[in-house]
């Protein structure tokens, strides 16, 4: 809230009565509220615009020929997922003219339980980013999965209600709303009673069941692959956000279904971006890039990166240019490429010519370190007995993270799994991490390549249990054995050796090190799976893995308790 004196001084400085405290001058100033391009000098005083037209300043920046629009908002994230802490997210971020991101910490919070969303928060102070978080509403994802803790109703109240927690993060679990579970619904008339939002999450959801589920107050979705769905949650008032990420590539696909009746309720996001990607592609530049390219005006396209979201999330004090908004600024050199010069946030320079202007801190990480527990994984636990050569196998679907349930043929020798290098078929376990149960579920992947070796992860959405794919018993081990001694990470193994790792201290899930280092590290994780272990070069080899785990998203998947069938909804045999 705006003291007295400070708003006097706004309103003088609105009035031309006293000079900005800085005044962007002959800029094209983007009107999303008009649809128009203004010609005028902006003037911000305090952090918040003051006015545009002709206006002087105690500092000015001449800006002729470019042009000026609200700072970019990322509608739904998983910070987690960039394998950064909040910190060096948004050092990576904010000189691509982000600046404000809707992020959903459920992964951390399934590990670290609320002391990770206390962490997320703190760190988060540390960036000039600003991050807005929702409290993760499905930790676990569901029941049927092993997490680090379980968050209720009761364990969110006092999170929930407060005005740093925008709502409820997206509720994965649609048929336990659907069938009406107490749990479910607690947790979501615990955000309807204090008026937050609650994100959704519905892939092949449709008819009577997408009904029911958003009938309980479902707001928006991530998961819209195809036109149809896209049509149906935009149909029923849900936001759709057009996602475009590192494993998920539906912006192109949903492009087609844009109007100018719909455009006001789609917006942009990410869910999860690598560095590798933010370094190689940039942020949601890349999407309105793609998006005008596609003939959608850059004004739509801006607005589904700025004020749509502001009207979503209820952020009613950014998201356009106009007098008493927060100065939360991006200077483009133009609408077609959307190259970044500057950013501002809250009247603050933050980022110029791609380079971040802060200092960068850390938040201590001790609370959230040391969460991989397997004192009691044994090797002879990756030995997978079946009964016959036919089995379900978890087809991997490029571009994406959904899955196929595929009936393939595989080889046995003496009732034990057999890699064939000529059959499309891999071993993949999941070990439960968190409490040294000795669960560990196995199944067959198809359609990941690999070819020799084995690569493991302890990032595994969204419980984030141990996944590891291989052909052979011996490197598996070996894999998961480098994660045990990192406190968590991903490593590459091959013929009795280590090729490559990254260690992830933060909850197994994030490196302390720099973007940039963790981008390198990554490339190099990416180069020797796809060169020296053979992984198909249409996946995005490290986090496609990760998300074979996750089972809300159709159709099969495998967890520490074996392999299930999201449709049918429930565990099934291996054996076909």
């Amino acid at each position: 809230m705006i003291e007295k004196d400070d708003l006097k001084k706004l309103i003088d400085v609105a009035a031309g009565r006293k000079k900005a405290d800085l005044v962007l001058k002959n800029g094209n100033i983007v009107d999303l509220c008009g649809g128009k391009i203004l010609k005028a000098d902006l003037a911000i005083t305090n952090g918040l615009i003051a006015g545009f037209g002709e206006y002087e300043g105690e500092r000015e920046i001449d800006i002729t020929g470019k042009y000026i629009s609200p700072g970019l908002m990322d509608a739904h994230i998983h910070i987690e997922s960039s394998y950064t802490t909040p910190e060096e997210f948004g050092k990576m971020v904010v000189p691509h003219g982000t600046t404000t991101v809707i992020a959903d910490p459920h992964e951390i919070v399934n590990v670290c339980g609320l002391k990770g969303f206390s962490y997320m928060q703190n760190a988060a102070e540390n960036t000039a980013l600003d991050i807005k978080y929702m409290m993760p509403s499905c930790v676990p994802a569901t029941n049927l999965e092993d997490s680090g803790f379980v968050i209720a109703a009761e364990d969110m109240k006092a999170d929930i209600i407060s005005d740093d927690v925008l709502g409820l993060g997206e509720f994965m679990d649609f048929n336990a709303v659907i069938q009406k579970d107490d749990t479910a619904l607690d947790k979501i008339l615990l955000a309807g009673r204090h008026k937050k939002i609650i994100d959704g999450h519905s892939p092949n959801l449709s008819g009577k069941s997408l009904n029911a589920y958003v009938c309980a107050g479902i707001n928006t979705d991530h998961e819209c692959s195809t036109l149809e769905e896209m049509e149906d949650r935009l149909s029923r008032g849900i936001y759709v956000q057009l996602r475009q990420g590192s494993a998920c590539h539906n912006l192109k696909a949903l492009i087609p279904g844009i109007n100018e009746f719909n455009f006001r309720r789609c917006l942009l996001c990410s869910d999860d971006r690598q560095p590798k990607t933010i370094f190689e592609e940039g942020h949601l530049e890349y999407h309105l890039r793609t998006l005008v390219r596609a003939g959608i005006s850059p004004l739509m396209a801006l607005s589904m990166a700025t004020v749509n979201v502001s009207d979503c999330y209820r952020l009613f004090d950014r998201g356009i240019i106009a007098p008493g908004k927060r100065a939360d600024l991006v200077i483009f050199d133009d609408l077609y490429d959307f190259p970044v010069s500057t950013v501002f946030i809250l009247g603050e320079e933050v980022a110029r010519d791609g380079n971040y202007l802060r200092e960068t801190k850390r938040y201590d990480i001790s609370e959230v370190s040391d969460t991989v527990c397997l004192n009691n994984f044994k090797k002879e636990m990756l030995q997978m007995w079946l009964k016959s050569d036919d089995v379900y196998a978890i087809e991997m679907i490029a571009g994406g993270v959904l899955s196929k349930k595929s009936k393939i043929r595989i080889k046995r020798r003496d009732g034990l799994f057999v890699f064939d290098k000529d059959i499309d078929a891999c071993k993949c376990a999941v070990i439960e991490r968190h409490h040294n149960t000795g669960k560990v579920g196995l199944g067959i992947i198809k359609g990941y390549g690999i070819k020799c070796g084995a690569i493991a992860a302890s990032v595994a959405h969204d419980s984030h249990n141990i996944i590891c794919i291989g052909t052979n018993d011996d490197d598996m081990y070996l894999a998961i054995e480098n994660i045990k001694e990192n406190g968590g990470g991903f490593a590459l193994a091959k013929d009795g050796k280590i090729l490559e790792s990254l260690s992830l201290p933060v909850a197994g899930l994030m490196s302390d090190l720099s973007g940039e280092e963790v981008a390198k590290k990554l490339l190099a994780l990416h180069e020797k799976a796809v060169n020296e272990l053979g992984v198909n070069t249409q996946l995005e080899p490290v986090m496609s893995l990760t998300f074979m785990s996750l089972i809300v998203i159709p159709e099969i998947k495998l967890t520490a308790r074996g392999v299930f069938d999201v449709f049918e909804n429930r565990f099934i045999d291996i054996e076909a």
